[in-house]
């Protein structure tokens, strides 16, 4: 979804209305506004109507489209854009805890960094805990490194604290060990290592080794915001979204994101007005063994589409199913998915075509790419898949040329991430 759609007419041509329900809604004048029409890139004025472009042109052009109602906004010679929408954001799970969140977004020194830590433990109430969590990495630092345990102890000795660094590991200081009740006799999860001093206690550190599972189910110990304070924080983290010229979003899903029971707060803010970012959202099957029953559930009680122009359901993904899902960790060697991962997704796939969803898919690894692809082809083979856009792979930081012909023979698309770039 990437927002209302817009109807605008041939370059040069300006209506000239003659009833007053022809008279915008907005004009925007004395801009440089940015049209998208090859004929006519720049524009200086542009008329809204019931929500969409209705006309481009001069200030004394789009002057009759004007008005007792119509608002006038003098942009002073900024640029003006379109609205933004990012095709692949997790936009309901980060509003559900955005302001929980310390963002070192931008900060320049870890010096700086553990000040704001510092200050942060003071003004955080008891039980909850510091999180860091995304936008940042070591390399942003003058001292070119992450925290040390021993810095976040002394920071906050009484208050948890949990660092995220990418999606490769995290820190945790003592509070944090203790609230998550880490210890000697906490095994490790599959996939992830839980690093011990010599004593064979926790001493702080988590790895992806590879899967970021422990990572996040980690985070997810720690307490979460009641029913008010989510809608707070969503409305906040909306906000800063549009500071950046959001006007939509599709959100991607992702683990510990429930359907409904996370949704409910951007529906309940939906059915009073007040989101501030169009919302298309995906369906993501949270438990390994039970993908198939919640994709079934899904088909038979809601359908994409349903929704209005400010939150619609767009389809599934971005797993189908835990067993084809591929790894995010790239400073550990590429794992080999299970062998017989094809009977499931297949399935999988087969049951949402056949009920009219699209979906879009988290993959890697261009090796994980191709065995997907080949489940795809059988179904088209069989008159079984989507047609052009309505499925897509995400992340795809490894797609092979080849791959991406076989991609666009079956009318798919590639939501590229920039994660390579860490």
């Amino acid at each position: 979804m990437t927002g209302p759609s817009t109807s605008m007419p041939v370059a040069g041509l300006v209506p000239a209305p003659r009833r007053e329900a022809a008279h915008a809604d907005l004009l925007v004048r004395n801009a440089k506004v940015f049209t998208g029409d090859p004929h006519r890139p720049h524009a200086r004025a542009v008329a809204i109507r019931d929500g969409r472009v209705a006309a481009l042109g001069d200030d004394h052009e789009l002057a009759p489209l004007v008005g007792p109602d119509t608002r006038v906004v003098d942009a002073l010679g900024r640029r003006v854009v379109p609205g933004l929408n990012d095709s692949h954001l997790h936009v309901i799970r980060g509003g559900l805890n955005y302001v929980l969140e310390l963002r070192w977004d931008g900060v320049r020194s870890l010096r700086q960094a553990l000040t704001m830590l510092r200050e942060q433990a003071g003004r955080t109430p008891k039980g909850q805990w510091i999180r860091v969590v995304g936008g940042w990495t070591a390399e942003q630092f003058a001292e070119r490194r992450m925290p040390t345990v021993a810095e976040l102890n002394a920071a906050a000795p009484d208050t948890p604290v949990f660092v995220l660094h990418l999606y490769q590991s995290a820190l945790m200081n003592r509070a944090a060990l203790r609230a998550a009740g880490y210890t000697r006799d906490t095994p490790d999860p599959r996939g992830g290592q839980i690093v011990r001093g010599r004593d064979g206690e926790p001493n702080g550190v988590l790895l992806a080794a590879p899967g970021a599972l422990l990572l996040y189910s980690t985070l997810a110990k720690a307490p979460a915001l009641d029913t008010a304070d989510k809608r707070t924080s969503t409305r906040h983290f909306l906000r800063e979204l549009n500071r950046f010229g959001l006007t939509s979003a599709v959100d991607a899903a992702g683990g510990f994101q429930n359907f409904p029971d996370d949704y409910a707060t951007v529906v309940d803010l939906a059915r009073s007005g007040e989101l501030s970012l169009r919302i298309a959202y995906h369906l993501f099957p949270q438990t390994a063994g039970q993908e198939l029953a919640d994709l079934r559930r899904w088909t038979e009680t809601v359908k994409p589409g349903d929704g209005d122009e400010w939150l619609r359901l767009n389809g599934a993904g971005e797993n189908l199913t835990w067993a084809a899902a591929d790894f995010e960790n790239f400073s550990e060697p590429r794992p080999e998915l299970a062998a017989g991962y094809e009977t499931e997704f297949e399935q999988a796939v087969r049951l949402l075509t056949e009920n009219g969803w699209g979906f879009r898919l988290h993959a890697t690894y261009d090796e994980t790419i191709r065995r997907d692809l080949a489940v795809f082809e059988k179904l088209a083979a069989e008159g079984l898949f989507p047609g052009a856009g309505r499925w897509l792979f995400d992340h795809a930081e490894t797609v092979s040329a080849g791959s991406l012909d076989r991609i666009a023979a079956l009318g798919g698309a590639v939501s590229v991430q920039n994660r390579m770039s860490f």
